[in-house]
């Protein structure tokens, strides 16, 4: 342990506020269930629409056919959208503890399989929300993996502070459009993470048309590395839109997955 750093066991427990120690319990929990699972990584960005869905399930896939053990939560606990982007179709689960399903080769757990309607709204408030979360990590039995790919929601409040707080990510695929406006926000994103020691692996520019552009803006911003680029591809939204994964479908595209995730392994 290094000097200087919190360690529960030699704490005075009684000049602890509680809010605290909950805060600890929770991560020893955590550690403990996530014992299992070798590399958690975290696909984000604060702007919406620039694709973290579609990168999240493309490396998550790119490492499976790798030959490593992968699981991929979708930690946009009220918008999810992962099983749509795998052609997951299942009655509702309602196991516990939570089981993630496999799907070619992917464990995969979100929000959308507990709900026989996936066409209604998930109207909860930010604790709900949390909870939600929470399950999927502390009472989700995950095994061994050498992966964890955690596709987080846009913005900077409850869901990436829950897991920039509590779980020990190895760190973070930003992922941004060529556009400005994208790479102020995903800026934002990698700015938060550094906030909380959090290693940035780098950055993906999404949509790209092959002349690095918000990749390069955020990669200077960050001092973080530029993992390569997706063009723009109707191929990759039709395939997506069938619920068939690109990188298993389109040798091109599997191989720009392929390049982008040998960076960061």
């Amino acid at each position: 342990m290094a000097e200087g750093e919190f360690n529960p066991e030699n704490a005075d427990l009684k000049k602890i506020d509680p809010s605290f120690l909950a805060v600890i319990k929770q991560r020893e929990e955590l550690k403990k269930s996530l014992s299992g699972i070798k590399h958690k990584i975290g696909v984000y960005s604060a702007k919406g629409g620039v694709g973290k869905t579609t990168t999240a399930v493309n490396i998550a896939y790119t490492l499976s056919g790798m030959g490593y053990k992968v699981g991929l939560v979708d930690a946009d606990i009220d918008t999810p959208n992962i099983t749509y982007f795998v052609g997951y179709k299942d009655v509702p689960a309602r196991d516990y503890p939570l089981q993630p399903a496999e799907v070619n080769g992917v464990k995969i757990i979100s929000t959308a399989m507990f709900f026989t309607d996936t066409s209604k709204p998930i109207i909860w408030r930010g604790p709900m929300l949390t909870k939600m979360l929470k399950e999927f990590f502390v009472d989700t039995k995950w095994g061994e993996l050498d992966y964890l790919i955690i596709d987080l929601p846009p913005g900077s409040s409850d869901a990436p502070l829950t897991l920039m707080q509590l779980i020990p990510l190895d760190g973070f695929v930003l992922v941004t459009t060529p556009q400005h406006i994208s790479a102020i926000n995903t800026i934002k994103s990698g700015v938060m993470a550094k906030k909380f020691g959090l290693a940035l692996l780098g950055v993906i520019e999404n949509m790209s048309n092959g002349v690095p552009k918000g990749a390069k803006e955020v990669s200077e911003a960050l001092g973080c590395e530029m993992l390569g680029m997706v063009n723009l591809d109707l191929n990759i939204g039709e395939l997506s839109d069938l619920g068939k994964v690109p990188v298993l479908e389109d040798e091109r595209i599997k191989g720009v997955f392929i390049d982008i995730v040998k960076k960061f392994i």
